[in-house]
């Protein structure tokens, strides 16, 4: 639900590793550098990393950095829309691969609200989890100041939009079509399509060709699975038709793609 940790104290931190929560990444002292989904990240003091659930991350060269390590689930964060929305604004917490190393100048918030929460998780006083609720709020709420202050373009989402991309996330092995997408949302395909394009300038369908692409990378670089198991739990019944998927969106085979890419 919700855990907060020292960058000592979090398991097996060397091994790349997946989850079905968010990962907040604050860096307090030294270097570190993070891997996500295969990319290389280098925080240095006072930055912070956000984790979308579902991407594998670990720390590659870690030595004698100090810092803290916040995970929270969607359920126990997205109480409404306006908490959906809160999480992904400005990508945040983004579903395209989108991870960024965030300065921020004010420490003191950051290192505050972390203490903060984990005092209230530790001694769970009354209505301990309302309290740490806002108090993730804060944080996200400063790193958002700090991205627009460095002249980052001000994006809001739209809650439903968000629910379409997690619906995606959570389905792959079912590859439900659009239409069956839409009504699940209680929305339309003419709807999704117009957020799609409104967000990132593609059809809802290219959207989710794009997630299924990122997950099949995960798969395949971090996963001991034959190409015909990937192709499965992406909802493909040929294996075939999946390698030709593959390679018209990468211009790799999956066979190249691992061989080239793996760590």
């Amino acid at each position: 639900m919700i855990h907060l940790s020292n960058f000592d104290d979090f398991p097996d931190i060397h091994k790349p590793q997946r989850f079905t929560r968010y990962f907040l990444i604050w860096c307090t002292d030294s270097i570190v550098e993070a891997i996500v989904d295969g990319k290389s990240f280098i925080l240095n003091p006072s930055n912070v990393l956000t984790i979308t659930s579902g991407q594998v991350f670990y720390f590659k060269n870690y030595d004698s950095a100090k810092g803290v390590i916040l995970e929270f689930t969607y359920d126990f964060f997205c109480k409404n829309d306006s908490d959906v929305e809160l999480i992904f604004e400005n990508g945040l917490f983004c579903h395209f691969d989108m991870n960024e190393v965030i300065h921020i100048e004010n420490q003191s918030v950051i290192n505050t609200h972390l203490g903060l929460i984990e005092q209230e998780l530790k001694n769970q006083p009354y209505q301990y989890l309302i309290s740490v609720h806002s108090r993730i709020e804060l944080v996200l709420v400063e790193i958002n100041r700090a991205k627009v202050k460095r002249g980052d373009e001000i994006w809001k989402p739209d809650a439903l939009y968000l629910k379409f991309l997690e619906a995606v996330r959570d389905n792959f092995e079912k590859n439900y079509p659009l239409g069956i997408l839409a009504e699940k949302l209680g929305t339309t395909e003419l709807k999704l399509n117009e957020l799609s394009k409104q967000f990132t300038g593609k059809t809802a369908q290219m959207v989710i060709y794009g997630l299924i692409v990122s997950e099949a990378k995960r798969l395949l670089l971090y996963y001991d699975l034959s190409i015909k198991e990937v192709a499965f739990k992406l909802g493909f019944n040929d294996p075939f038709y999946f390698s030709n998927f593959f390679k018209k969106h990468t211009h790799l085979s999956p066979k190249a793609y691992k061989e080239q890419v793996a760590p």
